[in-house]
């Protein structure tokens, strides 16, 4: 059932209360045992099983027993793989008491340049901080080809959620090339509304993004694969590196499983795809000693608001 039958029958008027109440700053505390990022899991393997065939690797089993080390979390992963689809995996952590974790991608094959479906939220009773995005291979600021072809269609999309699931400020340079036009990133209080609201944005991104699965033909050009595939890559060493849920899975599974987590079944690929280091493809973060500095943010700027209009153009310089 949708969540907004109960609320204004107006539209503009629906829309101002839904902004109350998602962007409120009470310190009411959400119940987060009634709330759950499993369904959201569930609709994406139903919708992908109606439109091919899902194989099971050998990294859901690998990960699918550990336990964690408060005996409270509960971890839950799926990885699959498809005749397009190179890698789809999922994990949820659900702390009824203290946070729910979603954290879903799915990848095509190098043959396809296709972008990233990526879903993050990290839920605790207070706040829900969340990225949903398709993460395009290219840099859609300085390839407008590859914008034209996979977000120009896309664009209402944005502008359906801009409002009730409004930017959630600082957004670096750095981790903008790695994202859309469309692109959701938001900071809200925790609520039913919420929950409900981001569900729907899940469902709509990834029915969009398997369309463009469906859509997508395979590159016959080797030297086009391979750039695909670097491409990717690319992609996987930076989220390896700066994945900013590492502490958590850090503080409960230990070190060691926490770094096989990262690179063998969240980003899996980056010890496979290629060869380079995180330093080869940014070599921006290396310090004197050859280690790589660990800071969040080495250059550029920051973005308060949304950067694109929109039409999905780049804007934010204008206002400089």
């Amino acid at each position: 059932m949708s969540c907004f039958l109960s609320l204004p029958s107006s539209k503009r008027e629906r829309r101002e209360s839904e902004k109350l109440s998602i962007c409120s700053n009470s310190r009411y505390a959400m119940d987060l045992s009634t709330l759950s990022y499993q369904k959201f899991v569930q609709f994406a393997l139903e919708q992908t099983k109606l439109r091919t065939t899902l194989t099971p690797l050998p990294s859901q089993e690998k990960f699918k027993s550990l336990k964690a080390n408060d005996n409270k979390s509960v971890l839950n992963v799926v990885s699959f793989c498809a005749p397009k689809i190179r890698l789809l995996r999922s994990l949820t952590i659900e702390d009824s008491q203290s946070m729910l974790v979603l954290d879903f991608a799915a990848f095509s094959k190098p043959e396809y340049d296709a972008p990233i479906f990526c879903a993050n939220a990290f839920t605790t009773p207070s706040r829900s901080i969340v990225v949903l995005d398709l993460n395009p291979l290219y840099d859609v600021t300085i390839h407008p080809d590859y914008k034209e072809k996979y977000y120009k269609k896309l664009m209402p999309l944005s502008e359906k959620y801009s409002e009730l699931l409004p930017w959630g400020g600082k957004l670096t340079s750095e981790s903008l090339k790695f994202f859309s036009p469309i692109v959701i990133w938001t900071t809200v209080a925790s609520s039913q509304l919420v929950h409900d609201v981001l569900f729907s944005a899940f469902m709509d991104y990834f029915k969009a993004w398997l369309e463009l699965i469906d859509e997508a033909t395979d590159e016959k050009d080797e030297s086009l694969v391979l750039l695909n595939r670097e491409a990717q890559h690319r992609y996987l060493t930076w989220r390896a590196e700066k994945d900013p849920g590492y502490s958590i899975l850090k503080k409960l599974f230990g070190e060691t499983l926490a770094k096989d987590l990262v690179r063998q079944f969240l980003f899996d690929g980056v010890d496979s795809l290629g060869s380079k280091t995180f330093l080869d493809y940014f070599p921006e973060y290396r310090l004197e000693n050859g280690t790589v500095n660990k800071k969040r943010s080495m250059v550029g700027k920051s973005y308060d608001t949304r950067p694109w209009n929109s039409a999905g153009e780049f804007i934010a310089d204008q206002y400089e």
